[in-house]
């Protein structure tokens, strides 16, 4: 059984560290805000549903610290923490709201509810999307995944591979191919990790083999996550999902991104205008404080890419299958909604 990968006990929120998975499990305290910001910055706390419910906390946390005056400060330094992520926002935004109309008595409570709302909202919708996916795939099939979209990246269950556990509860003899995802490996550590301790048949391959791999015949369709949704369809994934994409369209293997509607930002109107967050070099000039390339050598570490929404089969959410063409935040009759 997978340990959680946050939880609020005794006035403190615990994070799942997932910096040192798979080899330890090890559990991070965060007692005040800035300990949030941290985790989230460097990726104790991973996945844009989880970067959420963790920023939600977080302000329940600087409530109960500093009361109404702590607040302002909390949510400017949690909204920089990473900035492609829109549920971090969405997650900031229904805090905000709900700290509006509490008294200065109730403020701490009330934001502690709200952030245990969000987290069992996102389990709820992940559960839901699941079962929405699921239908999408054989009775025995093979799937390719990058990056996690996992119960480590959400508040439990999981995006894409909530669509693969769905798929195994309903009966299905489904396997998984798990993309390495370089630079920092979250297939190899975490989604292997993960599934491997799920008992859900996983084998991982490095992030140059996908081609081959589909080439070869093995992969009936591939299913990623996502950290912002375009109203166009766009999506921001981890880097090296574009290019999982294109293959896929090529090879003629069904695309699908699982999101939960609190990844959706129909305030954009395509991929282009999504922030991409740009990670330090030495994410790519070493691992796990072993260098594997030239010391200085320059370095363009984006964390994520944009696959436009012509190349996805289908954008899997809690309320529904949405296909093409993508018209987000519409009510055209025939076109994905919100």
């Amino acid at each position: 059984m997978l340990p959680e990968t946050l939880q609020w006990r005794d006035g403190s929120l615990i994070l799942l560290d997932q910096r040192v998975l798979p080899g330890d499990v090890r559990h991070l305290v965060c007692r005040d805000v800035e300990t949030v910001a941290v985790a989230i910055e460097t990726l104790a706390v991973r996945g844009a549903p989880a970067i959420g419910i963790a920023a939600a906390y977080g302000m329940a946390l600087a409530a109960r610290a500093g009361g109404r005056k702590a607040l302002s400060g909390a949510e400017e330094r949690l909204a920089r923490t990473r900035p492609t992520a829109v549920n971090l926002f969405w997650a900031l935004e229904r805090m905000r709201a709900r700290s509006s109309f509490e008294g200065d008595v109730t403020l701490a409570e009330g934001l502690l509810d709200e952030a245990v709302r969000i987290h069992e909202e996102d389990i709820a919708m992940n559960r839901a999307m699941g079962a929405n996916g699921a239908a999408l795939l054989p009775q025995r099939c093979a799937v390719l995944t990058h990056c996690n979209a996992g119960a480590l990246a959400t508040g439990g269950y999981g995006t894409a591979l909530g669509v693969v556990r769905a798929a195994v509860h309903a009966g299905k003899d489904v396997r998984v191919y798990a993309d390495e995802t370089r630079p920092v490996l979250q297939g190899a550590r975490l989604t292997a990790w993960e599934l491997r301790e799920e008992g859900i048949p996983v084998t991982l391959v490095c992030d140059g083999m996908a081609g081959a791999l589909m080439a070869s015949g093995r992969v009936d369709a591939v299913i990623v996550g996502a950290d912002r949704i375009a109203a166009n369809g766009d999506v921001a994934n981890k880097i090296g999902t574009y290019g999982v994409a294109v293959l896929a369209r090529h090879h003629g293997i069904p695309f699908y991104v699982a999101a939960p509607t609190s990844t959706f930002d129909p305030s954009l109107s395509h991929g282009a205008a999504i922030p991409i967050e740009e990670r330090n070099g030495e994410e790519v000039r070493s691992f796990g404080g072993v260098r594997t390339a030239p010391e200085g050598i320059p370095v363009w570490n984006p964390a994520f890419d944009v696959t436009p929404g012509t190349l996805i089969t289908a954008i899997i959410s809690e309320e529904s299958v949405a296909f093409p063409p993508y018209r987000f935040g519409t009510a055209e009759k025939g076109v994905g909604k919100l």
